[in-house]
């Protein structure tokens, strides 16, 4: 997701990486000691920081799917696809 929104202009390699080193540096002064393990939250974090700050979405809405994909996890079995619905949206 973030090389496609680079892509399209949503964002430039420098701010990616300033908001990736931000959210790595600030987790770390909050006692994570980041060895290797909670990379990918610091690289979400920092992918929902820039598409909220650049006005894609809004952190309301970013609530909303995580919820909807939650529901959809829970329902589905192990090893089939998770498919995403109007109803989960609710």
């Amino acid at each position: 997701m973030v090389l496609a929104l680079h892509e399209k202009g949503v964002f430039t390699w420098s701010e990616w990486a300033a908001a990736l080193a931000e959210e790595i540096r600030s987790d770390q002064q909050a006692g994570d000691p980041d060895q290797g393990d909670t990379y990918y939250l610091h690289w979400l974090k920092a992918l929902e920081t820039l598409v909220t700050a650049k006005g894609v979405t809004s952190n309301g809405e970013l609530t909303r799917y995580e919820r909807a994909w939650g529901n959809a996890a829970q329902r589905t079995p192990h090893g089939a696809p998770i498919v995403l619905s109007e109803g989960d949206l609710d």
